[in-house]
């Protein structure tokens, strides 16, 4: 099989796609990016990558950080973490706010904004927010191998004048007490970590342990344990695309975790991890070529973990 030869051809159909989605417009940073851009990064498993398009564009990765966190909140609190974040698809939007209230403020799961929310509250623990900001910039740049990942500053203050909605949701779960720390000092984290900016090739650097049992593929290293890959995997296709997770299942069929800055990552465990951006948006608030591009790489693969001896 020619990977380089299928993602080449995958970007030159993505190139012609007549519709490409919506640039997010509620987070001015993002609103004006060129929605003709798209890039594709696949890493195997033998370190192998294969790069097609605006590979080495940097994006926004915004909700694609949860990932990140989630790993990180997990080695810090361990499953203590699932008292206070769910583990359901929630059948709502990312920002809703519906279900905190009869759910006395627990999330239902780590993925949507709330949840991460929660997330980010248990990793502030007793650091300052640039303590907790910088840790996760080291941890993404240490599964990707890389040093100069940043963090848009620009974003996110964007994100914290115009995020009405989620300074709602952690008011409210602070409320419940399911929030231990003052919310601006929170959300200054949360804001912070979704303006992770990242291309795709990083990006598939860096989701490697997630396709690798948990150890990090150039290091050897234990990032987490088999079981906690394999659950935050179960998470990612259940949860990792908001009220659109059951079609992404359908149709691609693998764990995966969608961003509004157009990015997704998807994890073929054991063979792949993959990166795909592009800025226009689906009605779900997914990348629409991503998501495209994504369903037919498994065509032409095979790969799904419906089907895990495909070649």
């Amino acid at each position: 099989m020619d990977l380089s030869a299928i993602v080449a051809d995958i970007a030159a159909e993505m190139a012609d796609a007549p519709d490409r989605g919506k640039p997010a417009d509620y987070i001015p940073a993002l609103a004006g990016i060129d929605p003709r851009r798209f890039g594709i990064a696949i890493v195997e498993a033998d370190g192998q990558c294969h790069l097609a398009g605006d590979a080495e564009e940097s994006f926004s990765i915004q909700s694609i950080s949860k990932v990140f966190a989630l790993t990180l909140a997990l080695g810090a609190v361990g499953d203590q973490l699932w008292r206070r974040v769910g583990r359901e698809p929630s059948g709502t939007a990312f920002n809703s706010i519906v279900q905190l209230e009869t759910e006395s403020g627990i999330p239902r799961n780590p993925f949507i904004n709330a949840g991460a929310i929660v997330v980010a509250d248990m990793l502030l623990g007793g650091y300052e927010p640039r303590e907790a900001i910088g840790e996760m910039l080291r941890f993404v740049r240490a599964l990707a191998g890389e040093e100069d990942i940043v963090i848009d500053a620009a974003v996110a203050q964007a994100e914290m004048e115009t995020g009405h909605r989620n300074h709602a949701l952690a008011h409210y779960m602070r409320a419940f007490g399911n929030l231990h720390h003052p919310v601006e000092r929170v959300l200054g984290v949360y804001f912070h970590f979704c303006a992770l900016a990242m291309n795709c090739r990083q990006l598939a650097l860096a989701g490697r342990y997630l396709m690798a049992r948990g150890l990090h593929p150039g290091t050897g290293r234990s990032v987490v344990s088999p079981q906690r890959a394999r659950r935050i995997n179960a998470l990612m296709m259940s949860c990792g695309h908001y009220d659109g997770s059951g079609e992404f299942a359908f149709r691609v069929g693998l764990p995966g975790k969608s961003g509004v800055g157009g990015g997704i990552l998807a994890i073929v465990p054991g063979r792949a991890s993959i990166a795909v951006w592009s800025p226009g948006l689906n009605a779900r608030g997914n990348s629409q070529l991503g998501t495209l591009a994504l369903e037919r790489l498994v065509q032409r693969t095979g790969w799904s973990v419906f089907d895990p001896q495909a070649d």
